[in-house]
C-alpha cells in the first residue's frame, strides 16, 4: 500500500504536476491569476524605471533627501527599542498567564494594525498635545510632544509596536513549557530559564516581529503628519518627504519611493527566508 502511495506522494510534493490533466489545471489557475499578479507588479514596475541609477545617487546624495532618511534611522530605531522593551514582557505575559479580560486585551493590541493612521495620529494628538488628556500635564512641565521628534517616535511606536507584540507572543506560546520546566528543575531561576531557553527557542519569531515593526514604522505616515506635523530636518520622514516632494521635487520623491520599496521587498525576504529556515528546521 505504501509502495502504491509514494508516487502520488511525489507527485503532490512536486505542486500537483504529476499528471496532465493536473497540468492543465494548473495552467488554468494560473492564466486566472495573471490579471492580479500583473496588477500587483506594474506599479512596482513603473517606479523603477521612472528614475535612472544616475539620477538616482545623485537624489540620494541630496540635502533634502538625506535629513528625511536620517530622520527616519533615527526614530524607527528608537521606536524599536522602545517596542521591544515594553513588548517583549506584554507578550510573554499573555504567552504564559490566563488572565480575565485577555480577548479585550488582545483586541487592544491588534486595533492600531486596522485602525485608520488618521485616526491614530488625532488620538496621540487629543491625548499628548498641549491641551490632551496627558499633554496639558506635560506643557506644565515646560514638555512639548506635539510636533517634535517626540511625536514622530511615539507615531511610530502606536502604528508599529503590535507587530512585534504579537509576533513575541506567537514565538513565546510555541516554546515547549517541558523544556522550561527541566531547566527549572535542574536549578535554573525564573530568569536563567527565559534567558537560556525561552528567549533562544522564541529568537526567529521576537526577531521576525523586530524587522517588521521597523519596517512598519519607517513606512509610517498618516499619525505622524497630524501629530508631529512635516517640518523638513526636524519632523519630516521619509514618506513626509515623497508626499511633499510630488508638490516641490518629484525626483526627489521617486528617489525616497523607491528607497523604501527596497527597503520594504528586502524586509519582507528577510521575514519570510527566516521563518521557512526555522519551520524547515522544526520539521527536520
Amino acid at each position: 500500500m505504501a509502495e502504491r502511495l509514494a508516487p502520488t506522494r511525489q507527485a503532490n510534493r512536486a505542486g500537483g504536476l504529476g499528471t496532465p490533466r493536473a497540468r492543465r489545471h494548473t495552467l488554468l489557475l494560473l492564466l486566472a491569476s495573471l490579471p492580479m499578479l500583473l496588477f500587483l507588479l506594474v506599479p512596482v514596475v513603473a517606479l523603477i524605471v521612472r528614475v535612472s541609477p544616475a539620477v538616482l545617487l545623485s537624489n540620494l546624495a541630496g540635502r533634502e533627501a538625506a535629513q528625511a532618511i536620517s530622520l527616519s534611522m533615527l526614530t524607527t530605531a528608537i521606536s524599536l527599542a522602545l517596542a521591544i522593551a515594553g513588548g517583549t514582557p506584554l507578550a510573554y505575559l499573555l504567552a504564559r498567564r490566563r488572565l480575565p479580560g485577555r480577548a479585550a486585551l488582545d483586541t487592544l493590541i491588534d486595533l492600531p494594525m486596522v485602525l485608520p493612521p488618521a485616526v491614530a495620529g488625532i488620538g496621540l494628538l487629543l491625548a499628548f498635545g498641549r491641551r490632551g488628556l496627558l499633554g496639558r500635564y506635560l506643557a506644565d512641565a515646560s514638555i512639548e510632544v506635539a510636533f517634535t521628534q517626540a511625536a514622530v517616535v511615539l507615531a511610530q511606536l502606536f502604528v508599529a509596536a503590535p507587530f512585534y507584540v504579537k509576533s513575541a507572543l506567537a514565538g513565546f506560546a510555541s516554546v515547549d513549557h517541558e523544556l522550561e520546566q527541566a531547566a527549572a528543575l535542574d536549578g535554573a531561576t525564573p530568569l536563567g530559564v527565559f534567558r537560556h531557553v525561552t528567549l533562544p527557542l522564541a529568537w526567529p519569531a521576537l526577531f521576525g516581529g523586530a524587522v517588521m515593526t521597523w519596517a512598519r514604522a519607517l513606512g509610517e505616515f498618516g499619525a505622524t503628519i497630524i501629530f508631529a506635523g512635516n517640518f523638513p530636518g526636524r519632523t519630516q520622514t521619509m514618506p513626509l518627504a515623497i508626499y511633499i516632494g510630488f508638490e516641490l521635487e518629484l525626483n526627489v520623491a521617486l528617489t525616497l519611493a523607491i528607497l523604501l520599496l527596497a527597503i520594504s521587498f528586502g524586509v519582507l525576504l528577510l521575514v519570510k527566508g527566516l521563518l521557512g529556515w526555522n519551520g524547515a528546521e522544526r520539521a527536520a
